[in-house]
């Protein structure tokens, strides 16, 4: 898939997931239905200032959006996951929450 389809249809499921149509959702991020549309087919390039609109919209960070993690190999993955550990390994209740969450997914 080339970059101009993924981010159309990260754009298009952002939207979805706001549970908005074409005409609302462009109209929130100040651009056209029509170009809204052509981006979600990966007609038209996103523009960097209708990025940005989209992710003040839907209050999401840059590195969320362009998030590339599962084309990472797995050991990058991992070494990553304890760099994060690392960091709140002071932090109780931080702590805690992950390992439910690891906990919850490992099925144990």
């Amino acid at each position: 898939m080339g970059i101009k389809k993924e981010l159309g249809s990260k754009i298009k499921r952002l939207r979805q997931k706001q549970g908005l149509t074409q005409d609302q959702f462009a109209e929130k991020i100040g651009i056209a239905t029509r170009t809204l549309a052509g981006i979600e087919i990966g007609e038209s390039f996103v523009s960097a200032q209708t990025i940005d609109n989209i992710l003040k919209y839907v209050q999401m960070s840059t590195e969320d959006f362009f998030i590339t993690s599962h084309l990472r190999p797995i050991d990058d993955l991992i070494e990553d996951i304890y760099k994060y550990i690392s960091k709140i390994k002071d932090d109780r209740a931080k702590v805690e929450t992950l390992y439910k969450i690891i906990k919850a997914i490992s099925n144990e």
